[in-house]
């Protein structure tokens, strides 16, 4: 009987698992490239920590979610706006990573430091 009611109370999550290689970085790219390295660097690390195969199902649909409020043109403050265009994305963005920053990992980081690398390499 115990067993039965721990069944019930028992939280299932579903979420379908990215491969890095069906995952179309090129939209996230051009977004960041208009909004600057300072939303790019802690956009891909999240991007980086989305797509690595030991981040936990229900962690990576928290960062998606972070991901697509950045990529959405008409949000709390519009991304066109400027000044004040991208800050709500940025703190999106960053409250997500510091809620799974257990998950961080160095090669995580190092991924994303490269990828910023690429896109700002004069700064």
């Amino acid at each position: 009987m115990h067993t039965t009611k721990a069944k019930k109370n028992e939280k299932i999550y579903e979420a379908e698992v990215l491969e890095s290689s069906s995952f179309d970085e090129n939209i996230i790219i051009k977004i960041l490239i208009r909004a600057g390295r300072t939303i790019a660097k802690p956009a891909l690390e999240v991007l980086e920590m989305a797509i690595d195969p030991f981040t936990p199902a229900q962690v990576r649909v928290s960062l998606m979610a972070a991901l697509a409020y950045l990529i959405m043109p008409f949000d709390l403050f519009p991304d066109f706006m400027p000044l004040v265009g991208f800050s709500d994305d940025f703190v999106a963005l960053t409250a997500v990573l510091s809620i799974w920053s257990k998950y961080m990992t160095p090669s995580i980081r190092t991924r994303a430091e490269r990828k910023l690398n690429k896109l700002f390499p004069f700064v």
